[in-house]
């Protein structure tokens, strides 16, 4: 489904949408992505660096949450 398909009621709700795609796409879980998603203060490009820098999924939640 694609972010055109879903309606969303807030700005904070599309924004949120929009990360947990990018971090599926960069490779994390959907479950992972969900959570990390919806953390403000969590950088999102710092998540996907870890990633495409060679760290586990499971390293990169222990240290960004």
């Amino acid at each position: 489904m694609s972010t055109a398909d879903v309606q969303f009621e807030t700005e904070t709700e599309r924004i949120e949408h929009w990360r947990y795609e990018a971090l599926v796409r960069a490779g994390y879980e959907p479950t992972a992505a969900r959570r990390l998603a919806a953390r403000q203060d969590v950088d999102l490009h710092i998540a996907v660096g870890m990633l495409e820098k060679g760290c586990s999924e499971d390293l990169a939640l222990a240290i960004l949450l």
